[in-house]
């Protein structure tokens, strides 16, 4: 069973992006994973950045892109308010984050996620009740071969 998670903008990138062929077979894992049994969530602060950085940083063709955005439109969608708004502004001091990092953790709390999955955050850090995991990370380590002793 999957684990409801927040799924960061570096997650979406990197399942479309050649250059770094682990980091899109993990990212592709995942997005499958969380697809399939409905345990994740974004929100429209990724999508937008998804599609700035698919346009700019990997040239994305734009009907790839609408394709994409269909895709990751399956997922729940976070749009965050004021109060919202608010409340990652506070955990943008409580935490020393960036705003928009604070925004994140905050549309993953609005999403009743208990992760996020994000290259860029903290890995291991818990900010909001929301525990911060590198998939690329986490992932190498537990594929990892085991030493016998």
């Amino acid at each position: 069973m999957s684990v409801r998670s927040f799924i960061d903008t570096n997650v979406l990138l990197y399942a479309d992006s050649p250059t770094e062929p682990r980091k899109q077979s993990i990212a592709l894992a995942l997005v499958s994973e969380h697809l399939r049994a409905g345990s994740g969530v974004i929100s429209m602060q990724v999508l937008h950045e998804f599609a700035a950085a698919g346009l700019k940083k990997l040239a994305l063709p734009d009907s790839l892109l609408r394709s994409r955005i269909d895709l990751y439109a399956r997922f729940e969608i976070v749009a965050p308010g004021v109060g919202a708004l608010k409340e990652a502004l506070a955990l943008r001091v409580m935490h020393q984050l960036s705003f928009w990092d604070a925004s994140i953790i905050q549309a993953a709390r609005d999403g009743g996620c208990t992760q996020v999955q994000s290259e860029d955050l903290a890995t291991g850090a818990s900010m909001g009740g929301v525990l911060i995991v590198d998939p690329f990370q986490a992932r190498a380590v537990a594929a990892a071969p085991r030493r016998r002793r």
